[in-house]
C-alpha cells in the first residue's frame, strides 16, 4: 500500500484523518452495539438521548441527512413536553398540538399516537432522566426524486430527543425578574406567511431579535407584529397584568400549553383573563409583565427596554403564578409517569 505524502502539502493531516476513520470503524461495533434498538451498557446518556430511525442513542451520535428538507428548508414541526420528577406534564395536550401541527403541515410520519408515546417513554427511561426537556419532531425528510421540488414526494419521518430540564432563564435570574428587549430591526413573521400555531423551526426573526437583545445587554427578545402589537418571543408567550386582569396576545402567536396552564391558574386564583391584541402603547402601562414557557414555567420580567416594571423586580402576581406552576406540574391529574423501557 503506497504511503501518503508528507510535508507542507497536507499529507500528514490526511494520514491523521484516515487513521481516525479507521479507528472509529474498528471501535464502533464495540462502543455502539445495539440491543433491540437500544445502545448497549457502555453508552452514556447523561447529556441527552435521541430516538431516530427506531433506535435510541446518545444525542451526540444522532444526525439528519444533509439533504433532508428539515435541514435545507427548516421544514419541521415539533413540540416540547417537560418531564418533572419522573412524569410527563400534560402529555396528551402536547400530543394534541403536535398532531395538529403535523396535520397542518401535511406530514405523515408513519407512527400513530401510541407509537409516539412509546418512543418518548422509552427514550426518557433509557436516558434515566428524572427532569427533562423532551422534543418530538416531524421532518419533511429527503426527496427521493432527483430535481423534484414537490413536497409530496418527500419521505416524512419522526424523531425525538431529550436533555436535562431546560430553564430558558436561569431560576436565580427569574425570581429577580428578567430583562427583555423589544426587537427594532425585525417584526414577527406574519401569520399568513408561516402559521405560528403550528410549532415550527422558522426562527430567523427570533434569532435577529436575540442578536439585538444580547448586543444591548438584555436576556431575551420580544417581537411586535406589523401593526405594532406585542406578539411573542423565542420559546415563550408574554402576559401583561393590569390590576386584577391578565392579558396575553391571541393572534399571530403560538397557543402554548404553558400559556393555557397560566390562563387556568389565573382563573383558579380569581384573576380575570383576556386573550386579545395587545398594542405596545398599552403594554407599557402594565403593572407587571411575565413570560410563560415549557422551559421554566412562569418567568417574571423586571425590565423591558428602558421601562422598569414592579420597581425593577419580579412582580407579586408573577411570583405567585410561578409558585403555582411548580405546584401544578407536580399534581397527579396532569402527570403521566415515565414508564420502564418496553424493549
Amino acid at each position: 500500500m503506497p504511503h501518503a505524502p508528507h510535508g507542507p502539502s497536507g499529507g500528514d493531516a490526511r494520514t491523521r484523518i484516515l487513521g481516525r476513520i479507521v479507528r472509529r470503524s474498528l471501535l464502533r461495533p464495540f462502543l455502539l452495539h445495539r440491543r433491540n434498538g437500544i445502545l448497549g451498557a457502555m453508552t452514556d446518556f447523561k447529556t441527552g438521548a435521541a430516538f431516530l430511525g427506531g433506535d435510541i442513542l446518545p444525542l451526540g451520535d444522532a444526525g439528519l441527512p444533509l439533504t433532508d428538507w428539515g435541514v435545507t428548508h427548516s421544514d419541521i414541526v415539533y413540540d416540547v413536553v417537560p418531564v418533572w420528577r419522573g412524569a410527563f406534564f400534560r402529555l396528551n395536550d402536547y400530543l394534541d398540538r403536535f398532531e395538529a401541527s403535523m396535520n397542518g403541515a401535511r406530514m405523515e410520519v408513519g407512527m400513530d399516537r401510541a407509537a409516539i408515546i412509546r418512543a418518548l417513554h422509552d427514550m426518557v427511561a433509557t436516558a434515566g432522566m428524572n427532569d427533562a426537556y423532551v422534543a418530538m419532531v416531524a421532518a419533511r425528510g429527503r426527496n427521493p426524486v432527483p430535481g423534484s421540488r414537490d413536497p409530496r414526494d418527500c419521505e416524512n419521518h419522526f424523531y425525538a430527543w431529550c436533555v436535562p430540564y431546560v430553564h430558558i432563564v436561569a431560576p436565580e435570574a427569574a425570581i429577580k425578574g428578567t430583562s427583555v428587549w423589544i426587537a427594532k430591526s425585525v417584526r414577527r413573521i406574519p401569520k399568513d406567511s408561516v402559521n405560528p400555531r403550528l410549532k415550527n423551526y422558522h426562527w430567523g426573526d427570533f434569532t435577529s431579535g436575540l442578536f439585538e437583545a444580547k448586543d444591548n445587554g438584555f436576556e431575551t427578545t420580544l417581537l411586535l407584529d406589523h401593526d405594532g402589537h406585542v406578539t411573542e418571543g423565542p420559546g415563550f408567550n408574554v402576559f401583561a397584568v393590569f390590576g386584577d386582569t391578565v392579558v396575553t396576545p391571541d393572534d399571530g402567536v403560538l397557543h402554548g400549553i404553558t400559556r393555557q396552564t397560566v390562563l387556568e391558574m389565573c382563573s383558579a386564583a380569581g384573576l380575570k383573563t383576556e386573550t386579545r391584541a395587545l398594542p405596545l402603547d398599552e403594554f407599557w402601562q402594565a403593572d407587571e409583565v411575565f413570560l410563560s414557557s415549557s422551559g421554566g414555567g412562569v418567568i417574571p420580567v423586571a425590565q423591558v427596554d428602558e421601562r422598569y416594571f414592579s420597581n425593577g423586580s419580579a412582580g407579586e402576581r408573577a411570583l405567585d403564578l410561578r409558585k403555582r406552576y411548580f405546584d401544578w406540574i407536580s399534581q397527579d391529574r396532569f402527570r403521566t409517569p415515565v414508564a420502564a423501557p418496553s424493549r
